[in-house]
């Protein structure tokens, strides 16, 4: 089941036998995904690492994890990109950074409980429930669902889980990814986020050069890019105003940004929403 939003926002629910997920090895860009295993005997080669899940274990997987997947039973799948979450507010704990996607060092995996078991299959089951009602409240709904689910998760890590400090070349691409859904809004220089990382730019961009193809500083303009298009279909503000808020002086420096990535202008791109 897959819900698509006026601005590509994301969100599929699956759950299948099937190895759904062997080529996951080029997974949906901006895509974050939750795998809960309800069988035992899963075989995975995650950052060439292996791990073997048992059931009732959660684990929770960015773009940038790289997966193999040798075997696997029953998985409830959840995934969702960037575009439908950062649209609702959300603290530092179950954000995208959180504890669960970008927080730890260590793959995140989590084991459900007897006390906890009913309380997700519930919540599964509504989700999918709400996935088939199509009205214009759906979207927020999911939303509320997705922050549930995320929080719930959330709870259950942290009572089972340290954080190591340990940081590999992957991790700084997520504290990167982290810092720039931060400060996107008046940061907009590789520079910045570098000196936040006590590291030089032409190191963080060596980094990304040799674990994604993406470039540090696209990672910025595509987040600039998605919280403009929000704003412009979503609300009344002026493009003026959206500009300053995208941490833009100037319109027109604003619109010339936004025609080079879109295609279109601000206002061209406000008129689609009629």
């Amino acid at each position: 089941m897959k819900f698509i939003g006026n601005t590509e926002e994301y969100l599929e629910l699956t759950n299948s036998e099937k190895s759904i997920f062997t080529n996951y090895s080029e997974p949906t860009e901006n895509c974050l995904t939750i795998l809960w295993f309800r069988a035992d005997y899963n075989e995975f080669i995650i950052d060439g690492k292996a791990y073997f899940f048992r059931k009732n274990q959660v684990v929770f997987l960015t773009e940038f994890h790289k997966v193999l997947v040798k075997k696997n039973g029953l998985v409830n799948c959840l995934r969702f990109n960037r575009s439908f979450y950062c649209v609702i507010d959300h603290d530092a704990e179950v954000g995208c950074k959180g504890v669960l996607f970008f927080g730890a060092s260590e793959l995140p995996v989590i084991q459900i409980n007897d006390e906890d078991i009913n309380h997700f299959e519930t919540l599964w089951n509504m989700f999918c429930i709400e996935m088939k009602l199509k009205d214009n409240l759906q979207m927020s709904m999911l939303q509320m669902m997705l922050k549930r689910y995320l929080i719930l998760c959330t709870r259950v890590y942290k009572t089972q889980r340290k954080f190591p400090i340990k940081k590999s070349d992957s991790d700084i691409i997520r504290e990167y990814n982290f810092l720039v859904e931060q400060h996107f809004k008046t940061k907009h220089s590789v520079t910045e986020y570098a000196d936040l990382l006590n590291k030089s730019p032409k190191t963080i961009s060596n980094i990304f050069l040799k674990i994604n193809s993406k470039s540090p500083l696209k990672y910025i303009h595509e987040r600039i890019m998605l919280e403009a298009r929000r704003l412009l279909y979503y609300s009344d503000k002026s493009i003026k105003e959206i500009s300053y808020e995208v941490g833009y002086g100037d319109i027109q420096t604003f619109s010339r940004f936004f025609r080079n990535h879109e295609g279109v202008s601000p206002s061209e791109y406000k008129e689609k929403r009629g």
